[in-house]
């Protein structure tokens, strides 16, 4: 059959049309094959890298925390010096609020009642439980002290208890962030709940991606030709929050980044450990250059609460800051917060996380935010911190804190700390005036009983970073010396006591190389023969002398060394103080004498604890009791100091009306009245006060008339014990003349001697005898400085310059 030729030539063209498609088929396949080849070689290794990251960095789950820096717990028990006032100041400063007084972190007060419900936190001792209390108050003391039944009724008394303290500085790392980590068993489960519901329902149920949500977003935000609507899942969230440093520009390469992250996280952990990560990593606020991260310190930034005690507004409120902290700023953009809070609170009740009831009121109540940030500010008492990095700098490296996650605790009393600020402003500003240059102040407050520093404050300007002169203002001390010159003597009581006689009339010292020393009194007279105790009390500059030069220039150095590490010159005006000194030198020198004779070395920092609560070093160990000699020398200056507060250089004191108190105290002023000093002493506290000015120019100040004045502020309003001086080695005495005699003789006046070194005793009706000669040859009571060597030797050593300081 001869083919059709139409049909051929239609073969014959198709044939030629369809030639060349096998290699134009073959070329594509090739370039697709080449393409996919090419991709999945890049995609395969970034995702193994990728990988490694998820697993380095999200993994080990490591954020930069920053060590927080802690006042000391408030030690409640009967008899403690306590008034409401004080008991305030320190629940506000740890962030107690009003409340019923039985959830944790609240407090109730029902006159002289108090209910406290503490919160339970790790000290140096260790964790130191929860506690629902009752403690009465009562004449300024706490009276009683009970437990308290969960069903809010009084149980059983306690002799003690401790108060989770206040944060009161933070030090950061390289990143200025705020995190407090909590895992997510500790999380509100309201909390847990409701941020699903709000940003991601499906988080249980995704791989890290939800393509649905992520489809209807993107045909939302084509039609409205702008981004009105995101589909990130919590894991991408996660991602992109800095964790893992995918940045925040809205790029495809950014976006496909998260996506893998995502898929790879949720391939590689669980759903619990994912949420977790978020609740800790969450941006939710910014203060200054302190970015807040993570819910709970969320919850202390926006409410000044712990996590566990927000209320359900106040959840839904973080819950709904999370979608955009700057433009549901509640404390800038309250209105906006609102509105967001009020739908994240629809949308737990929609989801039947709340019901009627508690929606209805939720919607009624206030935002419930706190006046001011909470407790993150990264240093309220740069004064006091600066203290504590320079005790700490033996055991850890400058930045070996910040941002290490630490826990320091510290000496700190809150309330101490305001009322020796609030002294130094109201002083200073009582005392300035147009022909006085601009004064300043450096001002040491500490516990008498263990050496804990509970106030520091280093400038008029506390807040301000700069000189601290607490620390390093160093300026001459004055009469503030005279104690420990006398305290020398009266460690001879075969030669000294308090009712030695001392002559208080001119005197010269001899210097070599023809010069002479001839100080005077600052009332510009002479006294005659005073006794010791008067001679110190009224701060008599002659007397000091001759009793200093008894002692030996070269011991008074000596002595300063061993009880404060003051290096000093043993020359003859040391005995007036010619010794430039800081007061926190000067505090570590007079507690001493304040704890009864302990060597005890000043403290800011009681320990330090890891992330996790366990001590890693302690510094608040005990001192050594005082030893006997010690004690009773300490004892005696006591007695003369507040012989002093009572009658001599600080008697206005009682007129102050702080006469109850029984204080000790010195005061001191260096030449031209550059500077005002004062030290002084209760039952439990020890402050030393400088006021002067920075320029060195005359102030016309007196110690009484400066320093004195900011002491008394800070007394008139601090809690303290009334100063009882043992009898413990002491043997009182009525005396006339150098005799002991009886109690009703005319003119007998009662001192305290040493036990065994009393005087002989005497009627008084014989002649009272002349002041008494003392026996040169006489030689008793080896202490710490060897009193038992020749008293010529001792003194001859030095050839200082002169120098006159008055006696106040």
């Amino acid at each position: 059959m001869a083919r059709n030729p139409h049909k051929k030539a239609k073969y014959d063209e198709d044939d030629n049309d369809d030639a060349p498609r096998p290699q134009w088929r073959r070329r594509l396949v090739t370039a697709v094959l080449a393409l996919a080849a090419l991709g999945l070689g890049f995609l395969i290794p970034y995702t193994v890298y990728l990988n490694h990251e998820v697993s380095e960095r999200f993994g080990q789950l490591q954020w930069q925390i920053p060590t927080r820096v802690y006042a000391r717990p408030l030690v409640l028990e009967p008899g403690l010096a306590l008034d409401a006032a004080t008991l305030k100041t320190e629940l506000d400063a740890a962030a107690y609020h009003e409340g019923d007084g039985l959830a944790p972190g609240t407090y109730r007060r029902d006159g002289s009642r108090w209910k406290v419900s503490s919160r339970g936190f790790n000290d140096v001792d260790g964790a130191v439980p929860a506690r629902r209390l009752e403690l009465t108050l009562a004449s300024g003391r706490v009276s009683r002290l009970h437990e308290v039944g969960v069903d809010g009724e009084t149980g059983k008394a306690t002799r003690r208890a401790r108060l989770d303290p206040a944060r009161i500085a933070t030090l950061y790392g390289q990143k200025q962030e705020e995190r407090r980590l909590v895992r997510i068993r500790d999380v509100p489960e309201l909390l847990v709940t409701g941020l699903q519901a709000v940003e991601d329902r499906d988080f249980a149920h995704h791989h890290g991606i939800d393509v649905g949500g992520m489809l209807r977003a993107a045909w939302v935000n084509l039609r409205s030709g702008r981004a009105r609507q995101g589909a990130s899942t919590l894991t991408q969230q996660l991602a992109r929050s800095g964790l893992l440093g995918i940045g925040r520009e809205q790029t495809f390469t950014r976006k496909g980044k998260e996506i893998l992250y995502a898929l790879l996280i949720e391939a590689r952990y669980e759903k619990g450990t994912i949420l977790e990560a978020y609740l800790n990593q969450v941006y939710l606020g910014q203060r200054g250059a302190q970015a807040v991260h993570g819910v709970a310190a969320g919850a202390e930034f926006w409410f000044g609460r712990d996590l566990k005690s927000l209320s359900t507004e106040q959840i839904a409120l973080l819950v709904g800051i999370v979608k955009g902290p700057s433009a549901y700023d509640p404390r800038r953009h309250p209105q906006s917060a609102l509105q967001r809070r009020n739908f994240v609170l629809g949308e737990m009740h929609e989801t039947g996380l709340i019901d009627d009831t508690e929606y209805k009121r939720a919607l009624d109540a206030p935002l419930g935010i706190s006046d001011s940030p909470g407790s993150l500010s990264a240093n309220r008492f740069p004064a006091y911190v600066d203290l504590i990095r320079r005790q700490l700098a033996r055991d850890y490296p400058a930045d070996a804190l910040s941002g290490a996650g630490l826990s320091v605790m510290s000496g700190m009393s809150p309330s101490a700390q305001a009322y020796a600020e609030a002294a130094v402003t109201r002083t200073l500003k009582s005392l300035d005036n147009e022909r006085r240059p601009p004064l300043e102040a450096g001002l040491v407050l500490t516990d008498v009983h263990n050496g804990d520093v509970v106030a520091l404050v280093g400038s008029r300007e506390f807040t301000a970073h700069g000189f601290n002169r607490a620390i390093e203002a160093q300026r001459p001390v004055g009469s503030l010396i005279k104690p420990f010159v006398n305290l020398l003597a009266l460690a001879q009581p075969g030669r000294w006591s308090l009712a030695s006689w001392v002559d208080d009339s001119p005197v010269t010292v001899t210097l070599g190389r023809g010069k002479t020393w001839s100080p005077g009194n600052s009332d510009g007279r002479s006294h005659g023969s005073v006794r010791l105790i008067d001679a110190l009390a009224h701060s008599y500059n002659q007397a000091t002398v001759r009793i200093g030069m008894d002692v030996a220039p070269e011991r008074i150095a000596a002595l300063l060394k061993t009880l404060a590490g003051i290096e000093a010159e043993p020359n003859p005006a040391l005995i007036l103080g010619s010794l430039d000194q800081s007061p926190y030198a000067m505090a570590q020198a007079y507690q001493f004498l304040a704890s009864g004779g302990e060597i005890q070395p000043l403290h800011a920092v009681r320990g330090v604890l890891d992330a996790g609560g366990k001590a890693l070093n302690r510094y608040d160990e005990a001192p050594a009791p005082a030893q006997e000699g010690d004690a009773i020398a300490a004892r005696l200056i006591t007695i003369a100091l507040q012989r002093a507060v009572s009658g001599g250089t600080g008697r206005r004191l009682v007129a102050d009306g702080l006469g109850h108190l029984s204080p000790a105290g010195k005061t001191g002023t260096s030449n031209d009245g550059r500077d005002s000093w004062f030290a002084g002493w209760t039952g439990d506290h020890l402050a030393v006060v400088w006021v002067g000015n920075d320029q060195n120019k005359a102030t016309g100040l007196y110690g009484a008339t400066g320093a004195m004045r900011v002491w008394s502020n800070i007394f008139l309003n601090l809690p303290t014990a009334t100063l009882t001086v043992g009898n413990e080695g002491l043997d009182w005495q009525w005396v006339v003349g150098s005799n002991s005699t009886d109690a009703g003789c005319p003119e007998a006046r009662r001192f305290a001697f040493v036990a065994g070194y009393a005087p002989e005793y005497a009627s008084c009706t014989l002649p009272e005898p002349e002041p008494e000669e003392r026996d040169e040859g006489r030689r008793s009571w080896r202490d710490w400085f060897g009193f038992g060597r020749d008293r010529d030797e001792e003194q001859a050593s030095s050839q200082p310059s002169p120098q006159e300081t008055p006696a106040q």
